[in-house]
């Protein structure tokens, strides 16, 4: 690590968007590695979408997005579940540009 980033802090939500994205790739380490694979995508492409498309000033819309993926984190972890689905959820602030 290192570079410009390194010496740039990141902000509370920051961290928690970070530590989002770090605790989906942990909970896909006890998949199959099939499962794993699709979930890595997943998450990867889910995440980038939302780092293009969402303002980073809309704070409540990012909150919102922590929320739901805290919950779909916690199922993740469940061993029932086998992988993740992707939604293209648009909010109403943005699906007029």
């Amino acid at each position: 690590m290192g570079g410009a980033n390194a010496q740039r802090r990141l902000s509370g939500m920051q961290k928690q968007v970070l530590a989002l994205y770090r605790g989906f790739l942990r909970a896909a380490r006890s998949k199959s590695p099939d499962d794993r694979r699709r979930i890595d995508s997943i998450v990867s492409s889910e995440f980038r979408r939302n780092a293009r498309q969402v303002d980073r000033k809309n704070f409540l819309y990012i909150e919102y997005l922590l929320r739901r993926g805290k919950k779909q984190l916690d199922l993740l972890k469940s061993p029932d579940t086998t992988g993740l689905s992707s939604l293209n959820f648009i909010p109403p602030s943005q699906s007029h540009k």
